[in-house]
């Protein structure tokens, strides 16, 4: 006999009856494994989205036009303004890395790079069966999925493809001081740096 895929139990409300601030927790439990160490709710008039940031892109890093997940595949800051006009919450997730290998193109970057990318991934998933049904995730640096981006031919993991928090002209720094969270750029690759990914929520 099929089993009754419409029980109510199944059906995942879209209005939360839990606590907002309790299922943020149930989150930062999650994000501890992947080196997430704060989870701040921002509003959406907190980021900051500046033109500037994809001459960043465009002029200094080998992954534009060669990857799905960066520019100009990804909204121009134009675009990002508006789909950001559809949300008023996100978290801003925050993390600390050591990686000397930040300016190579190596297997022991990439497995630092996917598991920063799987963490907001696999947060935006949990978000969304939680009630967020509008959960989406803008990851830190360059997608690393793969050892060599398939684009333009068909991505190889559309599912976990997300577009990077710069790609979309997010101005991080700014961001920070509009909230007054402090910050410190790393000076030398041997340094411990900080990393951010947000998840627009609703």
């Amino acid at each position: 006999m099929q089993a009754n895929l419409h029980r109510k139990d199944n059906i995942y409300p879209l209005e939360k009856p839990e606590r907002e601030d309790a299922i943020i927790e149930e989150v930062r439990k999650i994000a501890q494994k992947y080196h997430i160490d704060e989870i701040i709710p921002v509003t959406t008039g907190d980021i900051s989205v500046a033109k500037w940031v994809q001459l960043k892109c465009k002029y200094g890093c080998n992954k534009y036009g060669t990857n799905w997940c960066c520019p100009p595949e990804t909204p121009t800051s134009d675009q990002a303004k508006a789909l950001l006009s559809e949300y008023k919450k996100a978290l801003l997730l925050c993390g600390r890395m050591e990686n000397n290998q930040f300016y190579r193109d190596n297997q022991k970057k990439r497995r630092i790079q996917v598991n920063m990318w799987k963490g907001t991934v696999a947060l935006e998933r949990h978000l969304f069966l939680r009630g967020y049904y509008k959960a989406f995730g803008l990851v830190s640096e360059s997608c690393a999925l793969c050892r060599r981006c398939t684009y333009p031919d068909e991505c190889v993991f559309p599912a976990d493809r997300r577009p990077s928090v710069e790609s979309w002209s997010i101005d991080i720094f700014q961001t920070l001081k509009n909230i007054g969270k402090p910050f410190k750029i790393a000076r030398d690759v041997a340094e411990e740096y900080p990393y951010y990914s947000l998840i627009l929520l609703e």
